[in-house]
């Protein structure tokens, strides 16, 4: 399959058709990491950090109101914690 290189605002991009996507594992939004080799780039699924999501899960849980729970609650010996 061949593509072509088109300007996106100040950068250039590609257009990867979805079923190379899907060859990779990968969907639309999805981080990639890329790198040169021998010439070539080398494009693949990027891997997951420890903190992947995390942004998405608080904002979900802040639109059950399930945090408001946790403000009531403090640390046993609270009044004994220099900060």
């Amino acid at each position: 399959m061949r593509t072509s290189l088109r300007k996106m605002g100040n950068s250039t991009g590609m257009i990867v058709p979805r079923s190379i996507l899907g060859a990779i594992g990968a969907t639309t939004g999805a981080a990639m990491d890329l790198r040169v080799e021998d010439g070539k780039l080398i494009v693949t699924p990027a891997e997951r950090v420890a903190r992947d999501g995390w942004a998405e899960a608080a904002a979900g849980l802040a639109a059950t109101g399930e945090e408001l729970e946790w403000l009531g609650l403090g640390i046993a010996d609270d009044a004994k914690l220099t900060w």
